[in-house]
């Protein structure tokens, strides 16, 4: 009994660690788009890449101006920490001409050629005349030549400058700090526009789900419980266009825009969008789910049509009314296809979210924080509406569409 309970708790923890790991493997993304949305323009082009932001450290020195970085260098042995007070000192590497495998770095401006500036010695090195220098060794002077040149930072210790290392800037790493800069938002915000889209997006958002609401609400009310000739199949011809293609119906409904009037208006992203079929489907397969029982006895206490729809059929079709709206709240805030026909991108006042992102894109596209910011701005309502919803839409798929 012991192995058993032991094998199903091993079973139910690799299960759970598989489940973990893909879910990492999902967020991940959303998690590198929030990290970088927080981080400066230079720390998203850092190699290699790192998730979350974070800022250089530099301190006051005194005898400069402004705050110098601050390095992890080798000196003595040791890792330390130094500030760069030089970028660029040139400097070479020197050799004995009978042995080029050891060499001695110094800098150009401390070394001299060997008889002077005036008159240098020179020696003959595989065919090449080559200028000696006077290179000094543990106190002895050695002439040799140059092997190879380069610039490297002059790093030193804050607390005493006379510490100095020579060492390559770019591969020296950094000290840092986690930071974050909210700035950022309000930078896409307010400079690109996205002010202005958020609230078009919202207002649309928040019509096309109260409008896609009340008629599928009342249409799946009147195909599930109302009795009128011809009814099944209007409603099989209704449903029917669910299989259209969006293509197939856009180019006519954009001439149907352009004949009221409605291009370059919030109008077209509405009025079009607040009848659905599926809504319509949705809600009468829940309607039907609903006893008949419990209508009659409402007609019997003598009750309307719609205080029954009210009082009886809306306060039991939670699921179905949360997975609608959070279908619809989805498909309305991402919509992109239709409001890049029908709204000119230059209208900034009439422009929605999914097109001022994507003008970002191109205008910021040096700039990976800023355009992460607005993805961010767009993909983070949806996203807390579906987890909000989740609960009910859930419910919805396991107890709708039960009976035809």
């Amino acid at each position: 009994m012991t192995a058993y309970r032991l094998g199903i708790f091993l079973r139910n923890l690799l299960l759970y660690a598989l489940l973990t790991f893909f879910a990492f493997v999902m967020l991940f993304p959303f998690l590198v788009m929030l990290f970088t949305s927080l981080k400066e323009a230079g720390d998203t082009y850092r190699f290699p890449p790192k998730l979350l932001p974070r800022e250089a450290i530099t301190i006051n020195v005194e005898g400069f101006e402004e705050p110098l970085p601050v390095y992890y260098v080798d000196h003595n042995g040791s890792r330390e920490e130094f500030v760069l007070i030089e970028k660029t000192v040139k400097v070479a590497e020197f050799a004995s001409p009978d042995d080029l495998e050891t060499t001695f770095l110094r800098e150009l401006a401390l070394v001299t050629p060997t008889g002077g500036e005036s008159n240098p010695e020179t020696v003959i090195y595989e065919g090449e005349e080559e200028i000696l220098y006077d290179i000094t060794v543990d106190g002895e002077i050695i002439p040799m030549i140059q092997v190879r040149k380069t610039a490297l930072g002059r790093f030193a210790n804050p607390n005493d400058l006379s510490q100095t290392v020579l060492q390559n800037v770019r591969q020296s790493e950094p000290v840092e700090k986690l930071t974050y800069h909210p700035e950022n938002y309000q930078e896409v915000i307010s400079l690109h526009g996205m002010d202005r889209a958020l609230t078009n997006t919202a207002l649309v958002t928040i019509l096309v789900v109260l409008g896609q609401l009340a008629t599928s609400i009342l249409g799946g009310y009147a195909f599930a419980r109302l009795k009128f000739p011809g009814r099944d199949g209007i409603f099989l011809v209704y449903l029917g266009t669910i299989m259209v293609p969006f293509v197939v119906v856009i180019t006519p409904l954009y001439q149907l825009m352009i004949m009221i009037d409605w291009v370059d208006r919030l109008a077209s992203l509405i009025i079009p969008w607040i009848f659905t079929a599926y809504g319509t489907f949705l809600m009468r397969q829940f309607f039907i789910t609903i006893p008949k029982e419990i209508e009659e006895a409402a007609v019997l206490d003598g009750a309307s049509r719609l205080q029954i729809l009210w009082r009886i059929f809306i306060p039991a079709s939670t699921p179905a009314i949360a997975t609608l709206t959070t279908f619809t709240f989805l498909y309305a805030w991402n919509s992109f296809f239709w409001p890049l026909v029908v709204i000119n991108t230059g209208n900034e006042a009439n422009r929605v979210l999914t097109l001022a992102v994507s003008v970002l894109g191109g205008r910021a596209a040096d700039a990976p924080n800023l355009v992460l910011a607005g993805a961010a701005i767009a993909i983070l309502p949806p996203v807390i509406i579906y987890i909000f919803g989740q609960r009910f839409f859930v419910e919805s798929t396991a107890t709708s569409g039960l009976k035809g």
